[in-house]
């Protein structure tokens, strides 16, 4: 095999004609045999658009190989670049060597040169990376990684790996996956009425797959001032929908000395960042989504990379709500949490763009947020994009050891399960603020995709743990 860094078809496709002899790596899309010369499309998942090869029957004597070349075989293609004759591509080909490499049946492999159902290819889900959509999806999800992590590099930010076992359940909603060690067949099978006993479990108590690293990127931004964490989550509810997964990777800043609007301006630079490099970076693939799955998302997406994020109160987007004289199917009123109708109303309508939501009811909010003088709000805030709704949610968190201990009484929970996160209030209080940002979501988001479960290589959700 040739080394790591032979070139890819992506490079190959930008190269110029040359003389030079080269290995070509890759699976075939297509195949066009005649008499004296076979096309065939070569793909090795770096760019939507393959690379043409031409054979001359005549010059090369490979009918052999070219009958047992199906779609999706791999193959080792040898020849040398010439200029194309074809429309919309530079160079092709010129193939003087093939290898079969590893064959694709035609009676047996599910993915031949037609159409297929998204609901079909969730089912094959190990195989849809092949297909145009979704080696584009994750060429996105790829480059919106990287941005990411850019993002914050540049800003000074440290990025910090959160537990995915943890003992507390940083949202207060208990749509917890459980972890343990426990036999819970032989529990099922003992005595009625037996209690689980968890001295015998790993961790002495019981335990959880994370719902957020939030609480933990605090205590590490109440030392280091600014961190971020960017790993997976999992959620535990029942909702077999578009928008849910059990599991999901989040994006988690955390920054010391850092109020409600100072969050704000990091979270609405942030989107404008990841929007624009997405932009330039893949402007082929979202030509693609552009053109196949949500006709207009690249200018869609332009505009809300060069907007300013108008800010609105709670307050003030009911009382638009109210006026806005839509009959919507979650009832308006003071102290509900907005819905994607209502989310969507404020930026397509109301605003024209993206905007920031801040100071919602305290009742609908998670303990941890920052009160308001008003004794019914906290210092939250929801960034709202256009045809989307929430794509963010935050808040400047509650950095006052009283207030935090009567809000942790006031919900129910226990002091005790929250010790390590009170001291962070004790030992060094500072104002402190953060969000989170769903990777899914964002990446759906960009690419126009209608179904989460397709923005993610290996879905997990209701019902679906397969692979």
């Amino acid at each position: 095999m040739d080394h790591i860094d032979r070139p890819r078809i992506a490079q190959l496709r930008e190269a110029d004609p040359s003389p030079e002899l080269i290995d070509v790596y890759a699976w075939v899309r297509t195949k066009r045999d005649s008499k004296a010369v076979c096309f065939f499309e070569l793909n090795d998942g770096s760019s939507l658009k393959g690379l043409q090869a031409i054979i001359d029957k005549e010059q090369y004597p490979l009918q052999e190989a070219i009958d047992r070349m199906q779609t999706g075989c791999s193959v080792r293609v040898r020849g040398h670049l010439v200029e194309s004759p074809g429309k919309g591509q530079k160079v092709e080909l010129a193939c003087s060597d093939l290898e079969i490499i590893g064959e694709a049946p035609a009676d047996s492999y599910p993915l031949q040169k037609k159409r297929h159902s998204f609901e079909f290819l969730r089912e094959i889900a190990h195989l849809r990376g092949r297909t145009n959509t979704f080696g584009a999806v994750m060429r996105v999800r790829n480059r919106l990684s990287w941005a990411v992590h850019r993002f914050f590099q540049e800003r000074g930010f440290l990025y910090i790996h959160t537990p995915i076992i943890t003992a507390s359940d940083a949202e207060g909603a208990g749509a917890l996956f459980q972890v343990t060690t426990l036999d819970m067949q032989r529990l099922v099978n003992a005595a009625p009425g037996t209690e689980l006993n968890y001295q015998h479990d790993f961790f002495g108590k019981p335990a959880f797959l994370t719902v957020s690293g939030q609480l933990n990127a605090e205590a590490y931004a109440t030392a280091l001032d600014r961190v971020y964490t960017f790993g997976p989550t999992f959620r535990a509810e029942n909702s077999n929908t578009t928008r849910h997964l059990a599991e999901f990777w989040m994006i988690e800043p955390e920054v010391a000395f850092c109020d409600l609007e100072c969050n704000i301006a990091l979270a609405s630079e942030f989107v404008r960042f990841l929007l624009a490099d997405i932009l330039e970076h893949c402007s082929e693939d979202m030509a693609f989504f552009d053109q196949r799955i949500e006709p207009g998302i690249v200018e869609d997406l332009r505009r809300v990379a060069e907007s300013e994020f108008r800010h609105i109160s709670y307050d003030e987007a009911i009382r638009a709500l109210e006026a806005s004289d839509r009959t919507f199917e979650y009832p308006v009123s003071w102290g509900i949490d907005l819905q994607t109708e209502h989310e969507r109303y404020l930026t397509d309508e109301y605003v024209g763009g993206p905007v920031v939501v801040t100071d919602y009811p305290r009742d609908i909010k998670a303990f941890y947020m920052k009160q308001n003088d008003d004794g019914r709000t906290v210092r939250a805030m929801d960034v709202l994009v256009p045809r989307l709704g929430e794509i963010i949610g935050g808040s400047q968190r509650e950095d006052d050891l009283a207030t935090l201990e009567r809000r942790i009484d006031e919900l129910g929970l226990e002091r005790d399960a929250y010790s390590w996160y009170l001291d962070l209030r004790r030992f060094g209080s500072v104002p402190h603020s953060g969000f989170g940002l769903g990777f899914e979501r964002l990446v759906r988001y960009v690419t126009g995709m209608q179904n989460i479960r397709d923005v993610i290589p290996f879905p997990r959700a209701v019902g679906s743990a397969e692979f």
